[in-house]
């Protein structure tokens, strides 16, 4: 954890473009706390969509609050809400990294979801009635090829450009 810590805190001092060595001023103490405010909303988004993620992948709300510290009751309560009003037709998949995101936007789209918006090591994932394809792709100009092969864009996460295409069959179910 203190590796994390340091990793969290060396972002939000670049994002605060501030230089640590030397006395720091009232402008640069406002740029940490607003840098810190902005790390703190990632990191509240990212552990909802995690435990989100959680939960459609079978864990227990006990479960959940065993890795949180608190109860099964104040982690329903915490994030259970917030889970439930993206509905059917919309939800995040992640946490993922770049490393298994396409086999599990793959799974995903086998059961008619596809990526509208890609986050810090998520993707938000919208449903249809019809299996999608994915691929990443390096950012650049011209997306003519892809075009002529089907492939629209998804969404854009420099430095990648996520393209999906609509397979016209019908979505697999969920497995049991």
């Amino acid at each position: 954890m203190t590796a994390l810590a340091d990793a969290v805190g060396r972002a939000v001092l670049a994002a605060a473009q501030v230089e640590t060595t030397g006395s720091l001023t009232v402008g640069d103490h406002l740029a940490l706390v607003a840098a810190s405010a902005r790390a703190e909303d990632e990191a509240r988004g990212l552990l909802q969509r995690s435990v989100a993620a959680a939960r459609a992948g079978g864990a227990s709300w006990a479960l959940i609050g065993a890795e949180l510290g608190m109860s099964r009751q104040a982690a329903q309560q915490r994030f259970g809400a917030a889970s439930s009003t993206a509905g059917e037709s919309e939800r995040w998949l992640g946490p993922v990294t770049a490393f298994d995101e396409l086999a599990e936007l793959e799974i995903a789209g086998r059961q008619g979801w596809h990526t509208v918006e890609a986050g810090m090591l998520s993707h938000r994932m919208v449903r249809t009635d019809t299996q999608w394809e994915h691929r990443r792709i390096l950012w650049r100009g011209s997306l003519a090829a892809e075009a002529a092969d089907g492939w629209r864009v998804g969404c854009r996460a420099f430095p990648w450009i996520y393209l999906i295409r609509d397979l016209g069959t019908p979505p697999e179910p969920p497995p049991a």
